[in-house]
């Protein structure tokens, strides 16, 4: 055999012992996969394999081939690689007979060095399908759970990290909190939310945006949610700014709220701290849907609920001054209780008795003067009539409302010539 081909044996059998390192994959799997490759080497050279015994050492990474041929009288073989004549079988050893299976060892080096190259690409493309299969399966097994990995590459839309076996993690852009900032090196929490298997290579995507994220935090920091004491019935989160968190109790000597917050905050500070300074609103889980609604609204302070149920819709009316609470910086804090509660929630501001005398006008009388959609987002904020949105900040309607300054400007230009006018 010439050195080149001596090589490519070496080659095949480094990659043979790189496939028995491979833990993960079970000893079944080894041997089919195995097997399987050398029988195709076999079948290319002698045109049939079902006369060969492989014999496949998954311990010791030892590789051994037995080639069966009948043994016939000389001059009477029909198919070479099915038989041997008498005088070639006793070159092997002496006490054969005719009749008898002949059984010679095959070598790498008999296959020369071609198929040892087709073989070893063969191996090596298999143990890769492997790798991917069980990599597959073990975060398959993980999805929805926290997984530690460190920042490895950091681009534009996405930052690739390594888990502790090295494979490859990827933590999207849009799966980031806003405030995140990671350098190269530092270790990120976020839970497996999707494995994208079709552009070949499996992608392991993960997430700290995710509700799953905040409620394995919560197991982490709070041991009665993990044994099941306390059950996490909703999360709902908008990431960075604000979440609220619906809790219940399966002991009666237990307040979830402050299992969940711990003395002087110390179980929800941990959670806060690595979602950026998140705001999160525990609160009592209830099937009364006034009173979850009630709590879904907090900090606010609820005067009356009227329940839409068939439409899945509430009326809430508040003072004027917990309008704003209920509705929230940029009008997260009525969101999320929306999707907390699943009821549309909009907000009406409660008129005092010495001002529900005082002159006043429907927004839906200056439909001829602004455009329908802006009367209708000012209402949805409980904006309604016409001196609520006057008495109203410009910068609470730009944080609670989808309206531009230019817009508000000029709709309280048309609102007080109204009134102006009425003198």
């Amino acid at each position: 055999m010439t050195t080149s081909s001596k090589t490519m044996v070496l080659n095949l059998v480094e990659s043979f012992s790189e496939f028995k390192e491979f833990k993960n994959i079970d000893k079944t799997n080894m041997m089919r996969v195995l097997e399987d490759v050398f029988r195709t080497m076999l079948q290319r050279k002698y045109s049939s394999e079902s006369r060969f015994d492989i014999i496949i050492n998954t311990e010791t990474g030892d590789i051994e081939m037995y080639h069966l041929r009948l043994i016939v009288e000389d001059g009477e073989v029909e198919d070479a690689n099915l038989q041997i004549s008498l005088s070639d079988a006793v070159k092997l050893e002496e006490d054969y007979q005719v009749g008898e299976d002949c059984i010679e060892e095959v070598t790498l080096e008999d296959f020369g060095r071609r198929a040892v190259l087709n073989a070893r690409q063969a191996l090596m493309s298999r143990i890769q399908e492997l790798e991917k299969e069980d990599l597959v399966r073990q975060y398959e097994s993980k999805m929805g759970d926290i997984v530690n990995g460190e920042v490895y590459n950091i681009w534009k839309r996405e930052i690739m990290l390594l888990d502790d076996d090295g494979n490859e993690l990827i933590l999207p852009k849009d799966q980031m909190i806003p405030s995140d900032m990671f350098k190269k090196g530092e270790t990120i929490r976020a839970v497996v939310f999707k494995i994208d298997t079709e552009r070949g290579a499996p992608r392991i995507l993960l997430s700290r945006t995710s509700p799953d994220f905040l409620q394995r935090l919560f197991e982490l920091e709070v041991p009665e949610i993990l044994e099941g004491t306390i059950q996490i019935k909703n999360i709902v989160r908008e990431p960075g700014e604000r979440a609220k968190v619906a809790v219940e109790s399966y002991d009666d000597r237990i307040d979830p709220v402050g299992a969940c917050v711990g003395v002087k905050g110390s179980r929800i500070h941990g959670i806060v701290r690595e979602l950026r300074n998140e705001n999160i609103d525990v609160i009592n889980y209830t099937n009364n849907i006034n009173l979850y609604i009630s709590r879904a609204l907090q900090p606010a302070e609820i005067s009356r609920i009227d329940l839409d149920e068939e439409n899945t819709k509430a009326n809430v009316f508040l003072e004027a001054d917990q309008v704003s609470l209920a509705i929230g910086r940029g009008g997260n804090n009525i969101k999320l209780a929306s999707r907390l509660a699943a009821y549309q929630i909009e907000v009406y501001r409660m008129q005092a008795k010495s001002e529900a005398a005082e002159d006043d006008v429907d927004l839906d009388e200056f439909l001829d003067e602004i455009d329908a959609w802006v009367v209708k987002e000012l209402k949805k904020v409980g904006l309604d009539p016409a001196r609520d949105v006057l008495r109203s900040s410009t910068e609470f309607l730009m944080n609670s409302t989808d309206l531009e300054e230019e817009t508000i400007n000029e709709v309280k230009k048309i609102l007080s010539a109204e009134f102006e006018e009425g003198k």
